[in-house]
């Protein structure tokens, strides 16, 4: 039996690829529009968990802000209703979405519920900053390498 290599083109060419943008346009069409926003819900939650669990350095910092801002262009609504909804003020919900104050378990709670994610996700967000903030400080992180367990035995 003569074994015969597979080309590359022969899998994915410029027809292939058309054939499959029509059909992925086709199935698209069929989605209702609640299926359509599950699917951009969705989309965001992934972006959400991709970056607390991203470990590479990055020059991009998201802040929570950024994440709700995500939801709330998809649903259609103002970071000021979003406030009304959490009963508190807009000044004080920006706030907490900028990092000027933290997260307390309210708010995390509150936005976990609105985006139907964990509220350990929005800490996340959170400590992953703070972290990366400090690791841009001058490698205040290294600072800490003191307190190994290595140096105690």
């Amino acid at each position: 039996m003569k074994t015969t290599e597979i080309k590359l083109d022969e899998i994915y060419n410029a027809k292939k690829k058309s054939d499959l943008k029509k059909f992925i346009d086709l199935e698209s069409a069929k989605q209702s529009e609640e299926e359509i926003l599950t699917n951009k819900l969705l989309a965001i939650q992934y972006k959400l968990e991709d970056y607390i669990q991203n470990e590479q350095e990055t020059d991009t910092v998201l802040q929570i802000l950024d994440f709700v801002k995500m939801y709330l262009k998809v649903l259609k609504i103002t970071k000021k209703k979003l406030a009304d909804h959490f009963e508190i003020q807009d000044s004080n919900l920006h706030k907490y979405l900028t990092g000027e104050r933290k997260l307390n378990p309210e708010i995390a709670l509150k936005l976990s519920a609105f985006s139907n994610t964990k509220p350990e996700h929005w800490y996340s967000i959170q400590v992953k900053n703070e972290l990366l903030e400090m690791k841009r400080a001058n490698g205040k992180i290294a600072d800490y390498q003191k307190y190994s367990y290595r140096n105690i035995l």
